[in-house]
């Protein structure tokens, strides 16, 4: 039996396949399948191509599939874009009325189905892709109940006609592969039954955010970001919190900051051409020491770049962006999973070091689904609230006025001196974008300059956070560097890179972007290589990781930036030549496989010009 399939649909966008997509991947997540989707979108509301493919397994999958089993067809653009990523011999199951062709040199089995004349026979042209959901539980071996079930609870609000028309399709798409095909199935193994949650990093990060004590979010629609606002919109009025959609992303940042000064733990959420708009702002927040959370899914860039495709180009523009120094703290989470807990954490980071605290999400994480299970969801096993070093209110009436010193020399083990809350008496400061004395006024006293540049830069030099999480063989040769979205990838191809090498692989996930946790990058790579993955053009990561110390002669890169994500494919044949030797700097991607480079680092870059 298999442990694993992948069923991939293709068709028109905009023709309701997001729904179809997404009851299929719900019913098996809910079956107790470990599920990971992800789509190919255009940048348009309807019209165009899309896809969506779904790996279904009784094993945890994170990763996009190395082949298709099932896919199913409803125009010849989707045979021609989509049929040669299935396994030979695959099911290739189409539409019948528009004479489906396979492209030359596709091994599979093409059947076709009258989906559009059943759906009309039905009186309702959107039945189609219910009749889809039928035939390919038929295929799977999937039971019908459960797709049954999910409906009543999806569609249940529109009566019991249109749920009862439903059942209709699904029963007749079911019993039209069951009467046809009767002996072609894929042998799916059965799950364990247990029930589990299938979430988007966007649900996710709304829920981390709700645990974590968040009651404001202040947001401009963005791709592929403003999922998290949709979430909080509906869930914040059940806590006494609100979702604001503000006039431009600068707005966003600057209300996050004043809610931040007067003590609400406040987050905005946004993309690439958002977070340009913010840097002024963020700096703000460094100068004036406020907490503030900031959620980066990144795209494709520069400008408008390619809004649906996957990147991780921002990284040094959430640690350096804007003008200046100051402090603020990046973090990368590997799965949807765990931005839920990270999201959480995020809010006591910046409550703690009273700086920006940016979660570089990225667009696969943030849109694609993924199986969460249920315990990372429990309140009582994520972060507790930690508002850190607040003024004593006894204290601060004992001070007497204009005593109080915000910006004071005591400062605790994180660097930073406790902060009042508005209404606190005695406890008035000057909060100012220029700098400052103590107690908050304006200065531009050099040796004052320097003292506040210090205390403000050096509370991030040992942020306590669980900045790395190691997997695989201890004392490795090559150690895998990976976050966001390539973790997935990365953790899959470990075991078959040492199978077909005998070495040892390890794999390092970075969970703390900045500071660059440099040391335990060392500790964990030993005396083997670093090959870091990471979805841009320049090896952002890699570049911060040499800038901060690491062995330059240490660290290979593997870079992709076609817009598409990593396989376990690209990340195995980019282990393979730098253990061979072959190559230190290797890209992947843009139809053309895994090859060599130049050194793509800024640093290079530099030092050429």
């Amino acid at each position: 039996m298999l442990k694993e399939v992948c069923w991939q649909i293709g068709g028109e966008q905009g023709s309701g396949l997001d729904s179809t997509a997404e009851v299929f991947n719900t019913v098996a997540s809910r079956a107790g399948y470990y599920v990971y989707a992800y789509k190919t979108f255009a940048s348009r509301i309807k019209g165009g191509h899309t896809d969506f493919t779904t790996r279904i397994s009784v094993e945890r999958v994170q990763a996009p599939a190395a082949g298709v089993n099932l896919l199913v067809v409803l125009d010849q653009e989707s045979i021609n874009l989509c049929a040669r990523n299935v396994y030979p011999g695959a099911i290739v199951l189409a539409e019948e009325s528009f004479d489906p062709q396979l492209p030359e040199g596709v091994d599979a089995r093409l059947l076709t189905m009258p989906f559009n004349k059943m759906a009309l026979a039905l009186g309702n042209p959107l039945m189609k892709n219910n009749l889809v959901l039928g035939a390919s539980a038929a295929f799977l071996g999937l039971p019908l109940e459960h797709f049954k079930k999910y409906a009543v609870r999806r569609w249940g609000n529109k009566g019991e006609d249109f749920v009862a028309l439903i059942h209709q399709a699904m029963d007749q798409g079911y019993n039209y592969v069951e009467e046809h095909w009767p002996d072609l199935r894929l042998d799916l193994a059965h799950p364990d039954g247990q029930e589990r949650l299938l979430m988007t990093g966007n649900d996710a990060v709304a829920l981390g955010a709700l645990a974590g004590g968040c009651r404001l979010m202040f947001s401009y629609p963005i791709t592929p970001a403003s999922e998290i606002a949709e979430n909080l919109v509906k869930a914040f009025p059940k806590v006494g919190g609100i979702a604001v959609q503000m006039e431009d992303e600068l707005g966003s940042i600057v209300a996050c900051v004043g809610a931040g000064f007067a003590g609400a733990r406040a987050m905005t959420a946004t993309s690439g051409p958002g977070i340009s708009l913010m840097q002024e702002a963020i700096g703000l927040a460094s100068m004036t020491e406020t907490p503030v959370v900031v959620v980066d899914t990144q795209r494709g860039g520069p400008s408008t770049g390619m809004p649906t495709k996957q990147e991780q180009s921002d990284l040094l523009a959430l640690a350096y962006g804007g003008h200046g120094e100051g402090p603020r703290i990046v973090l990368a989470p590997g799965s949807v999973e765990e931005l839920i807990p990270m999201t959480a954490e995020a809010f006591n980071l910046a409550d703690n070091y009273h700086c920006p605290v940016l979660i570089a999400s990225d667009l696969a994480l943030a849109l694609f689904q993924q199986t969460v299970e249920p315990a990372a969801a429990d309140l009582a096993a994520l972060p507790k609230i930690d508002r850190g070093p607040i003024a004593d209110p006894a204290e601060l009436a004992a001070l007497g006025r204009d005593v109080f010193e915000r910006y004071s020399k005591q400062v605790n083990e994180n660097g930073v001196s406790v902060r009042s809350l508005p209404g606190m008496k005695n406890g008035q400061f000057l909060a100012t974008g220029a700098e400052h004395g103590p107690m908050g006024k304006v200065t531009e006293n050099p040796a004052n300059r320097v003292y506040m540049m210090n205390r403000r830069l050096r509370r991030i030099t040992h942020v306590k956070t669980e900045a790395v999480r190691y997997f695989g063989s201890p004392n490795a040769d090559l150690v895998l560097l990976a976050f966001g979205t390539t973790l997935g990838a990365a953790k899959e191809a470990q075991p078959i890179i040492e199978q077909l090498t005998g070495k040892k692989v390890g794999v390092l996930q970075i969970r703390l972007i900045h500071p660059v946790p440099v040391a335990e990058v060392a500790r964990y790579v030993g005396t083997g290589k670093a090959l870091v993955v990471e979805s841009n053009a320049t090896g952002q990561f890699a570049f911060m990781l040499k800038g901060a110390g690491y062995d330059a002669a240490k660290v290979a890169s593997l870079l992709r930036y076609d817009g598409n994500l990593f396989t376990v494919k690209d990340i195995v044949d980019g282990a393979r030549a730098v253990l061979s030797g072959e190559a230190q700097y290797l890209v992947t991607g843009g139809g053309q496989g895994v090859r060599p480079t130049e050194d793509p680092t800024i640093a290079r870059a530099a030092k050429e010009a």
